[in-house]
């Protein structure tokens, strides 16, 4: 039907980034339902509750990452 477009949303793990006070976060394997086709990624309240906890308690990493940064001129 017309107009009718029926979400396909899958499970999948994703990557998480958060960039906040200066310093970017990434969160391996976080459990998302995933729209097939825009890429749009839904958390669960439990999901979103624990990456707040990662982040503010600021366990410690797993690994971290060099990222270089570059200007827009």
């Amino acid at each position: 039907m017309p107009g009718n477009q029926e979400e396909k949303l899958v499970n999948k793990r994703v990557t998480y980034t958060l960039y906040k006070d200066g310093r970017f976060y990434i969160i391996e394997n976080v459990p998302a339902r995933v729209n097939e086709e825009t890429g749009e990624q839904y958390f669960s309240p439990q999901t979103v509750e624990n990456l707040q906890k990662i982040i503010l308690k600021k366990k410690k990493p797993v690994r971290e990452v060099k990222t270089p940064v570059y200007q827009f001129t």
